[in-house]
Formats: C-alpha cells, sequence, structure tokens
C-alpha cells in the first residue's frame, strides 16, 4: 500500500482527532487569550485570529507532508500534460530512481511509486477518477456518480450543520452560529461547484499540480478551525443586554434598600420627637396637612362629609416604605427570573453533540 494510500485510510481517525483537538484544546487557548482584561480588545481580537490561524497552518501542513506528494508532484508534470509528457518524465525519473542505479535503502520502494504514479496518470479514466476521490477512490475502485455524491454530500453538511448548531447554542453564540453556518454553506457551494466541473476550475498557472480532491480536503481540513475561531470570537464580541438589565437591576435593589434604612432612621428621630412633646413634630404635622388641603382643593378626593383626612410624616414615611418594599419585591422578583433563564443553558447538547459526531464519523466512514 502506497503512503498515499495508508494516509487516506486514517483521514477518518485524523478528523476525529482534530475535531477534539480543536474543541478541548484549541477552543479553550483561545478563550484564555479573548479573556475580558488579559488584553486591550482589539489586541485581543488580532492575537486570537494570529493564534487560530498560525494553529491552522501548522497543523494542516504537518497533514499535507505526511499524505506526501500526489502524482504530478511525483513525476513533476502538470495536470494539462499530455501522455507523451508524462511518459518523457517517467523515462528521466526511472533512470535516476532505479535500485540498480540510486543508492537509497528505499530505492525500491520510491521506485514502485514512481511506477503507480506513472501508471495512474497514464490511464485517463483513474487519471480523472485520482483528480476528483484521490489515491482512496483508485484503491477502490470508485466512478463519480452524481446521485451518490449528493447523498455523501448531504450525510456530510447535515452532520457538520448539526454540530455546529449544537457548538453554538445559547444567546452569546448568535453571532457564531451565522457565522460558522455562512462559512459552512460557501465550503458546499465551492465543492459543489469544484465537483461537478469537467475539469479543474482552479487556475494553473497558480496551482499547477493541485487537484480536486487535495482542495476538497483541504477546506474540510480547515473547517473546524474556522467554527471554533467563530465561536470564540463570537461570544467575546457579544453584548449581553440582559446581564445589564440585571446589573441594573440589582443596583436599583441596593438603592431601595439603603432609603429604606434611611427612611427607617428618619421615622425613629420623629417618633423620638414627638414622644418627647416637642414642638418640632407638630408644626411638621400641621404643614403636612396644610400641604395636603391644598392638594385636596386642586382636584385631590376629599373624605366623607367633607372631611379632608390628616396626613402625619410618620403615615407618610410608612407610606413611602411600603411602595419602597414593594418596589423592592418586584426588582428581586425579575433579578431572580434573569438567574433562572440564565442558568437554563445545559451541557447536554454538547456531549450530545460528541456522541453523534463519533457514530456519524464510524457509520460513514466507507
Amino acid at each position: 500500500m502506497s503512503d498515499e494510500s495508508a494516509a487516506s485510510g486514517g483521514d477518518d481517525l485524523s478528523g476525529l482527532s482534530g475535531f477534539f483537538f480543536y474543541v478541548f484544546i484549541v477552543h479553550p487557548c483561545t478563550a484564555w487569550i479573548l479573556r475580558p482584561g488579559r488584553f486591550e480588545r482589539k489586541k485581543s481580537i488580532m492575537y486570537a485570529i494570529a493564534f487560530l490561524a498560525a494553529l491552522a497552518a501548522i497543523k494542516t501542513g504537518m497533514e499535507i507532508q505526511a499524505k506526501g506528494p500526489n502524482h504530478y508532484a511525483k513525476l513533476g508534470v502538470s495536470r494539462s500534460d499530455n501522455p507523451l509528457a508524462i511518459k518523457r518524465a517517467y523515462k528521466k525519473l526511472s533512470l535516476q530512481l532505479h535500485p540498480d542505479k540510486n543508492p537509497s535503502p528505499d530505492a525500491s520502494s520510491q521506485f514502485d511509486a514512481l511506477k503507480r504514479s506513472y501508471d495512474v496518470l497514464m490511464d485517463m479514466e483513474f487519471r480523472e477518477v485520482y483528480n476528483k476521490f484521490g489515491q482512496e477512490g483508485i484503491d477502490s475502485n470508485k466512478r463519480y456518480d452524481e446521485t451518490q455524491f449528493f447523498i455523501e454530500l448531504g450525510v456530510f453538511y447535515l452532520t457538520w450543520g448539526m454540530m455546529a448548531y449544537v457548538l453554538t447554542l445559547g444567546k452569546r453564540s448568535g453571532n457564531a452560529r451565522q457565522w460558522t453556518f455562512t462559512g459552512l454553506i460557501v465550503m458546499l457551494v465551492v465543492e459543489i461547484a469544484i465537483m461537478t466541473s469537467r475539469g479543474n476550475p482552479l487556475p494553473e498557472s497558480i496551482f499547477p499540480q493541485t487537484t480536486e480532491y487535495e482542495v476538497i480536503w483541504i477546506m474540510h481540513s480547515l473547517f473546524p478551525a474556522f467554527m471554533n475561531g467563530c465561536r470564540s470570537l463570537g461570544a467575546f464580541l457579544y453584548v449581553d443586554l440582559e446581564e445589564q438589565q440585571r446589573k441594573l437591576l440589582l443596583a436599583l435593589q441596593e438603592q431601595n434598600k439603603d432609603i429604606l434604612l434611611v427612611l427607617r432612621d428618619v421615622q425613629i428621630g420623629i417618633q423620638s420627637i414627638q414622644a418627647g412633646g416637642g414642638g418640632g413634630g407638630n408644626r411638621l404635622a400641621n404643614a403636612t396637612a396644610e400641604s395636603t388641603a391644598t392638594g385636596t382643593t386642586a382636584g385631590s378626593p376629599v373624605g366623607a362629609g367633607g372631611h379632608i383626612p390628616r396626613a402625619t410624616p410618620t403615615g407618610k414615611i410608612k407610606e413611602l416604605q411600603e411602595r419602597l418594599h414593594a418596589s423592592n419585591t418586584t426588582v428581586t422578583q425579575a433579578v431572580n427570573q434573569l438567574k433562572t433563564d440564565g442558568s437554563k443553558n445545559s451541557s447536554f447538547g454538547f456531549y450530545a453533540m460528541i456522541f453523534g459526531y463519533i457514530v456519524f464519523s464510524y457509520l460513514f466512514s466507507s
């Protein structure tokens, strides 16, 4: 089995390990960078994007290196070269890599790999299969079938769509969900355009040896990094209006408590003055009564028999206390409701997503 074939056989395990790598290692590290107060806001975003881009580039580069060069690179030809150019390149390299002239310990395996690349590219049917499905398509004798292609495409994107939805549950992930699904749709459109085209739509002047299969593999490999980047940045840029409202209500609740304490002290002071027989309390009571009478003349209701109710300072303070108690109760209920709503997010969806990913990975590994 060739190195490329062996690498293709491990793609499912690599995808699963990559998924867990991004979810359990990369995402917490990015969240640490974006933690409020650690860096300035703009610097935090720049550091997080640079970290994710560098990590994705390194990981994808290592995976590409592990897969090894494709058949075009092994022969040193481009996708548009005809069989005559491929035969010339093979003859030239076979003289260099033949075990009789190549002193390398693995000269035999190098020559066999060169021969396999030549056999695939010289057969136009195998060459087309290799461009679309890689070495795995050659080994499994796969052929392009439109119905089968769209079924596999639907399974892949439905699986990732469900996982992206579960991973972006909650108020803080609204923007992340929108960005992730936008990227998923763009990737779907690009993949359909590449796989349904007769030739490789990539410009040969820039990518002379890159196949359609490799482009799609790179997109699939980079999507977990993109999704986790959206999750981290979306949570960081999210503004929780309900949390701000909760803090405002808590501040109002504390303010009400302070006012109640002040009013209680005032009430105690007035009661002490009245109990001592001071005239200040009587004058205060008369002033309050006069203001009440004035308010009644302006249109306030009058008691039965034309009697104007007499309001005392102690009575007014008690009335204010009752109103503040009622307001404090309302604020407390609103705060408790916000706390209840905020605690509804459970980790059940997260573990269900992981289990679903493992199931889908092994069900559709073929």
